[in-house]
């Protein structure tokens, strides 16, 4: 799926990051445990309820590019100037994880695992 068709099935909002709309992801991780990501490799998007400047920090350790946030969170000026340095793209989400999660599966997005 293209981050276009991502942001459109889950009605999501884009906050940055609009140059790759037409990126194709394949995989998927949804998690609000930060040490679980610092696990991932080659997942390039996360689902998450926890918005803070730490999960975009952990993102860009994880080398993760694209965050879902769920749940009505809202990114922050200071997350998204952050996500921007990194080349990131901010995604927010009105569904719950579980939701949002089951949506890009029967879509076609693949777990990491």
């Amino acid at each position: 799926m293209t981050i276009r068709e991502i942001t459109n099935v889950l009605n999501g909002t884009i906050r940055c990051g609009e140059e790759h709309l037409d990126d194709d992801i394949t995989k998927a991780f949804s998690s609000d445990l930060m040490s679980d990501v610092l696990t991932l490799h080659d997942c390039p998007l996360l689902l998450t309820g926890l918005c803070n400047v730490q999960t975009i920090r952990t993102c860009e350790m994880a080398n993760l590019q694209v965050i879902v946030f769920v749940r009505q969170k809202k990114a922050t000026p200071e997350m998204i100037e952050l996500a921007q340095e990194n080349d990131m793209v901010l995604i927010e989400c009105e569904y719950s994880m579980f939701k949002a999660s089951g949506i890009l599966y029967t879509q076609g997005m693949e777990p990491l695992y």
